[in-house]
């Protein structure tokens, strides 16, 4: 019978998985691979959680689903606390969805109805200004709002025309031979300033950056100061500032909130994979005092509304998920394990002929390849050479997944790959990790 599941590539079915188990994926034709990515950087806490399937249960024979503009369970109320809670007060509300993409559409909403809350001329901000290399997820608005090439092109006639991007923080490519950090991170907020004068200073709602960047520029950690460069510029201009945290969040790089190591706070932020580790589809927008004052004060209530917010289950799962993460003191293994990892890959890898860069903070490691690397030039996209890793590692040689990435240095070329293991993941997996992606990366390449 014929396939009716509509696959990446129509006419190429994705390996079958029957079960999972801890950090082991098991395939239908016996494999057991490795998932070293978390799915996509989702699985924080590993396949086929028993505390997190009974707590899943549990929220079943209680309430499956309400509407929540209706109603609300006493799941969403806890976990909407702990978000809050774990800013310190400082993101006052959550507003609950079922995926990162959802967030985003909801923070690019709340960033207008917020300025439509306030007194003339502030209605007239409809301009967001993005990065390029960026990636904030699918849906029209938020696609229109990344800055990834090839995932917009054929797009780009429907797309919305209020955003426009700069640069990314990108030190690997970007800084000039000579340039201290300091003096890069002044040319990047003047480039955003320029942006501003540009558009129009009041027309901008908003910043929107990643805080760690994710697969389309593959675990940039910022420049130390970068952020509150751009948050300066953003409150000269009255702006807000939009941190999608979507991948790098909720513990991925060592803190709860990846912000927390950059020295600001958002006006709106993003979260999803982790608060769920994909045992629900689960996504949130923290909302800063800023905002929850302008629509208290105004209207009282944003204008925005899904089905399935605020879901049961969903809440359910990502409260205990989060208990997991809490008790187990996981956010300490995230730094010391991604420590030992970020050593172990460039120890290992950092003298391949085709390995340019390795970079990345806590669990979340991406190598960017290179044609040759004394000028940092990259393949070209047609060699297709993320995707050949990605597909090699899946081989019962190598047995582990990792996730690909393409477009990094210039939005069409250029290659990487992401590791993002699980928070509880061990010293000894480390080193398993490592030792079968040097094997894929030999194999593909050649030995070094």
């Amino acid at each position: 019978m014929a396939p009716s599941l509509l696959y990446p590539k129509i006419s190429t079915p994705t390996p079958s998985i029957i079960h999972s188990e801890g950090n082991y994926l098991t395939t239908s034709d016996g494999r057991r691979i490795f998932d070293a990515s978390g799915g996509a950087a989702v699985a924080c806490l590993g396949h086929n959680d028993p505390r997190v399937k009974e707590a899943i249960l549990a929220q079943l024979d209680q309430t499956a689903y309400v509407y929540s503009p209706f109603f609300t369970v006493p799941a969403a109320e806890e976990i909407a606390s702990f978000l809050t809670e774990s800013t310190d007060g400082k993101m006052e509300r959550v507003f609950v969805v079922s995926s990162g993409t959802e967030a985003i559409e909801a923070a690019l909403k709340m960033a207008r109805q917020y300025f439509t809350e306030l007194r003339e001329p502030q209605w007239q901000r409809t301009r967001f200004i993005a990065r390029k290399q960026s990636y904030h997820g699918n849906t029209l608005g938020s696609l229109g709002t990344g800055g990834h090439k090839v995932r917009r092109a054929i797009y780009e006639p429907i797309l919305a025309q209020n955003v426009s991007h700069i640069s990314p923080c990108y030190p690997y490519r970007d800084m000039k031979e000579g340039e201290s950090e300091d003096d890069y991170v002044a040319r990047l907020a003047d480039e955003l300033e320029a942006e501003f004068l540009r558009v129009g200073p009041d027309t901008v709602c908003a910043f929107v950056a990643e805080t760690m960047s994710g697969t389309t520029l593959g675990c940039v950690p910022a420049v130390p100061g970068y952020f509150k460069a751009m948050k300066e510029v953003c409150d000269r201009h009255g702006a807000l500032l939009i941190l999608d945290e979507v991948m790098s969040g909720m513990g991925r790089t060592g803190t709860l909130h990846a912000w927390e190591q950059e020295g600001v706070v958002p006006d709106l932020q993003t979260v999803a994979k982790g608060l769920g580790a994909g045992y629900a589809p689960i996504g949130a927008l923290l909302v800063g005092s800023r905002v929850v004052d302008a629509l208290s004060n105004g209207t009282g209530g944003f204008i925005h509304s899904q089905t399935y917010q605020g879901h049961p289950v969903a809440c359910a799962t990502a409260v205990a998920v989060q208990k997991i993460i809490r008790e187990e003191i996981l956010l300490e293994n995230v730094r010391v394990q991604g420590q030992y990892l970020g050593e172990l890959l460039t120890e290992r890898l950092a003298g391949h002929p085709h390995v340019g860069d390795i970079r990345g903070r806590g669990l979340f490691w991406a190598l960017e390849f290179v044609k040759d690397k004394a000028i940092k030039r990259p393949f070209p996209a047609e060699e297709g050479i993320a995707q050949k890793v990605h597909r090699t590692g899946l081989e019962k040689e190598h047995c582990i997944s990792v996730i690909p990435g393409a477009g990094v240095a210039d939005g069409v070329n250029g290659d990487i790959v992401q590791i993002a293991p699980a928070y509880n993941i061990s010293r000894e997996e480390i080193e398993l990790i490592v030792t079968r992606v040097e094997g894929v990366i030999n194999d593909v390449f050649g030995a070094q």
